[in-house]
């Protein structure tokens, strides 16, 4: 299987499929870059090259002690670019994968990078404050923590149902997907997942945003029991500064809509790339 060897030594594994321009997907909290394998499948298939890693302390990847934070997922993600030269990039964010791709923009800069996909993403920030009035309590990060530390599996498999917004009445669950997202969150280091919820929680993703100069869409499902839609994409929205931006809202749509929308999503991702390929 394919890695690349970070600064610390950590090895990130990656997927690199079809041909074309590249379209580089990070994912989401605590899943891997399995996430995001129909897309993957359905870009290569039209002419992409696919590209998705596993972010350290996530799937495959090394189980790091140190580094589980923002500053060094952008500089491994600048690393896997640069090692495998990847220019006119489409940055395809899911959730803590979108403030992944915003500060990757924000820290590295978007030379080489041709448009930015943000889905159910993380940014400005999570959590409450003066600035973002609209966030999450703490309190619910604590008591993320809590269940992740106390009982992991459990918290997964409970995790699983508003993550696809299996608890919705009518709903129509897939066993598969909750299984899936246990699956993935397992094969993480426990101890690198702790560290990544204050990451996609508590970190300010407003000056990444800021720095976004390049063709830009948000996708994000109006049932969003993860990342509430007011917080997130409809606040950060109007602080990203590319002239040619635009958010669409998928009424209904969970946090996992990249599964539970599989199509829409991707057909919008694809006539997204499209539109502003090289």
């Amino acid at each position: 299987m394919p890695f690349v060897k970070v600064k610390d030594g950590a090895e990130i594994f990656y997927k690199d499929q079809g041909k074309g321009q590249p379209v580089l997907f990070c994912h989401g909290w605590p899943l891997s870059g399995d996430a995001w394998e129909p897309s993957i499948v359905h870009m290569a298939r039209h002419g992409f090259r696919a590209v998705a890693h596993d972010r350290r302390s996530h799937g495959r990847s090394s189980q790091t002690w140190d580094g589980n934070d923002m500053d060094t997922y952008a500089d491994d993600l600048n690393t896997l670019i640069e090692h495998l030269d990847l220019r006119d990039i489409i940055l395809v964010g899911h959730s803590t994968g979108g403030g992944e791709a915003a500060h990757y923009v924000g820290r590295h800069g978007s030379g080489r990078v041709a448009g930015v996909v943000l889905v159910g993403a993380v940014p400005p920030r999570m959590v409450k404050s003066e600035k973002y009035p609209k966030g999450l309590d703490l309190s619910a990060m604590d008591g993320i923590r809590k269940g992740v530390f106390d009982d992991r599996a459990q918290f997964y498999e409970d995790l699983s149902l508003p993550f696809f917004g299996y608890n919705r009445e009518g709903a129509k669950v897939s066993v598969g997907a909750r299984k899936d997202f246990w699956r993935q969150g397992m094969l993480g280091g426990l101890k690198g997942q702790l560290d990544c919820i204050h990451e996609f929680s508590e970190v300010d993703y407003g000056p990444d945003l800021e720095k976004i100069d390049v063709p830009f869409l948000w996708i994000h499902g109006t049932d969003d029991q993860i990342v509430p839609i007011d917080a997130a994409a409809r606040t950060g929205i109007h602080m990203v500064k590319s002239g040619d931006k635009e958010l669409k809202e998928y009424e209904g749509a969970p946090h996992g809509l990249v599964v539970t929308h599989q199509d829409r999503f991707n057909d919008d991702l694809l006539a997204f790339a499209k539109k502003i390929a090289k």
